[in-house]
């Protein structure tokens, strides 16, 4: 399962990312996919055109849940580059236990890269579309 991302990330599960049921809460695996995609991003060179004027947005994004996460763990986020387009492109995301195939949840994101000022969808920059192959299966 893990040779499907090509890119992963630690992330530490914090005492407080329980909830009262005694497991990680659903809304912190969306922190944890927040978590790798920012460090991706610093990966492919996205920090080198992100800016004030332009940058990412998050125009969607689902998890599927497939076993609760428990503290005291360590995961790691994989991210696989699923499909790229002239203004955004889709990752594939999973919550696993370090150095395992035991795989928590998958996930789907979709980022679009926008003018900020504008509010409008603008083309990826080649910096970022060069950057962004080297991490597709």
């Amino acid at each position: 399962m893990r040779d499907r991302y090509a890119f992963f990330t630690s992330v530490a599960v914090r005492w407080g990312d329980m909830d009262a049921l005694g497991h990680v809460n659903n809304i912190q695996f969306f922190a944890y996919f927040e978590q790798a995609r920012i460090q991706f991003f610093e990966a492919v060179g996205a920090d080198k055109v992100w800016d004030a004027e332009q940058g990412p947005i998050l125009a969607s994004a689902s998890c599927n849940f497939l076993k609760p996460i428990v503290y005291p763990i360590d995961l790691e986020v994989g991210l696989a580059v699923t499909d790229i387009r002239n203004r955004s492109f889709g990752a594939s995301l999973a919550i696993f236990r370090k150095d395992s195939d035991e795989m928590f949840a998958e996930g789907k994101n979709g980022i679009v890269w926008v003018n900020y000022p504008a509010g409008k969808a603008i083309n990826l920059p080649p910096v970022l579309v060069e950057g962004l192959n080297k991490f597709k299966p």
